[in-house]
């Protein structure tokens, strides 16, 4: 490992691009710390920490805590997610786009400059509601967020927070140019992994103070680790569907006859149905606290971290996200016609409409199993923190909270873990810039990280 880090400053190049990427993640590390003017920062930090559980605090965690500290970059990349996302999901409906994404590089072009302005106008219209939220919002104690409310305040945070986001969108595009791996993932996985030192070193003081035993420790290091092995084993699992080219000769040349095969991901979806998922659990605990209501709170506390109902809805709409994403980004139709145009079948399979029923049918199986194992990496961190609170479940309730043990139903107590989303992020985006080093390091005749082996990121 130390010969290979060696070997990466060793190229010219590699160097350069290494260090251009550490250099803009520097760069919006030190925009997350500059405030927006006009802003009380006491109480906002009484009011962040009191919205922990909220889609405030789920948003903050994709900002590197830029959104708590209200910064210049507090919105972050979300818009620029969401603004793909839409154009993704307009595809399917607007023919026009899916000509469009079918054209090579041209195509590509043009949809990423669409994206771009669909993230200055997704900007426009959050900075418009922060300003307006943050004007009728007082902290826990009574004190305004916004000491002079007033269109002086909305139009310069406006300003402050719709140029963060674009610049934030040019650093992660020049590193994706100019730098190593996918800037957008990067400067997610900077602002995820940035509270890592001080996490380690709370857990640290905990054990020392006796807040946390060794043995509970232990079992957490235990977990990660097996946590983190299941993820990478998982996001690298594929599905091989064998494929034949027939011969054809072409002018005086014969060609096709190999054999291939077609990698269908055992996780198509990637994280987006965790995100959809736990965005959407997230209301009710954000609504409970813009609307005193007996019915908004009942709502509210049965879908709190940890309760029956909440886990419930969280795995459901994770396995119904895994399947509507993954129809929406990959059609059988279009990879069975594709195969027919290039002389390519399934062994076995008919050419045309029964290939994209057999790609459907087996595409739905791997789906099914990618759907189960991002629902356990999503819920088991939630039983770590908070446990699985099976009493109030009816009738059975009492008996289950007895007979189970106290770190299943009350959770371990660790304050330092990585949620479901972030670690999936954190994970996916390790390998496939670690990938991509060693695609450079290989392809200049230098050993990779793993002797003798080839490292392989999430799409192979």
């Amino acid at each position: 490992m130390i010969e290979s880090l060696r070997n990466i400053f060793a190229i010219p190049d590699l160097r350069k691009r290494v260090l251009f990427t550490f250099l803009l993640l520097a760069v919006y590390r030190l925009g997350s710390y500059i405030p927006v003017p006009g802003i009380n920062p006491e109480a906002l930090e009484e009011f962040t920490r009191q919205a922990q559980g909220t889609i405030l605090g789920f948003l903050n965690l994709f900002s590197g805590g830029a959104l708590g500290r209200m910064t210049v970059f507090a919105l972050g990349i979300m818009p620029y997610i969401s603004a793909s996302i839409i154009l993704q999901l307009l595809t399917v409906v607007w023919p026009y786009l899916e000509k469009l994404s079918k054209e090579g590089e041209l195509g590509r072009k043009k949809i990423t400059q669409w994206t771009r302005y669909g993230t200055v106008i997704l900007s426009i219209i959050q900075g418009s509601g922060i300003a307006v939220f943050l004007e009728k919002t007082t902290a826990p104690g009574g004190a305004p967020l916004v000491p002079h409310p007033g269109w002086g305040f909305r139009f310069l945070t406006v300003l402050t927070l719709v140029t963060g986001t674009a610049f934030v969108m040019w650093l992660g595009e020049q590193i994706t140019e100019r730098g190593v791996g996918n800037g957008i993932s990067l400067i997610i996985f900077a602002g995820i992994v940035v509270g890592l030192p001080r996490a380690i070193l709370n857990t640290l003081e905990d054990i020392r103070t006796g807040a946390m035993s060794i043995f509970t420790a232990v079992i957490f290091i235990v977990f990660a680790f097996a946590v983190v092995a299941a993820i990478v084993l998982m996001e690298r699992a594929q599905r091989r569907i064998p494929v034949q080219y027939a011969k054809r000769v072409v002018g005086r040349r014969i060609m096709g006859g190999q054999s291939t095969y077609l990698p269908l991901r055992l996780n198509t979806g990637g994280v987006i149905p965790v995100i959809f998922a736990a965005s959407i659990l997230s209301f009710p605990q954000t609504l409970s606290q813009l609307f005193q209501h007996p019915w908004v709170a009942a709502v509210s506390r049965a879908l709190a971290y940890g309760e029956p109902l909440y886990n419930l809805f969280y795995v459901a709409s994770i396995i119904f996200f895994c399947y509507f994403y993954t129809s929406i980004i990959f059609n059988p139709e279009d990879t069975a016609d594709n195969l027919r145009k290039y002389g390519g079948f399934i062994p076995g399979v008919r050419a045309g409409q029964p290939t994209a029923d057999f790609i459907d049918r087996v595409l739905t199986r791997i789906t099914f199993v990618g759907a189960i194992y991002l629902a356990l990496v999503a819920i088991l961190p939630e039983i770590l923190i908070v446990g699985f609170k099976v009493a109030p479940i009816p009738v059975i309730g009492p008996f289950l909270d007895s007979l189970l043990p106290r770190w299943f139903t009350e959770g371990l107590g660790v304050k330092f873990y990585f949620g479901g989303t972030s670690l999936l992020i954190v994970v996916g985006v390790a390998m496939d810039t670690v990938a991509q080093i060693e695609a450079q390091l290989v392809m200049r005749h230098y050993e990779g990280f793993v002797k003798g082996r080839r490292l392989r990121g999430r799409r192979g």
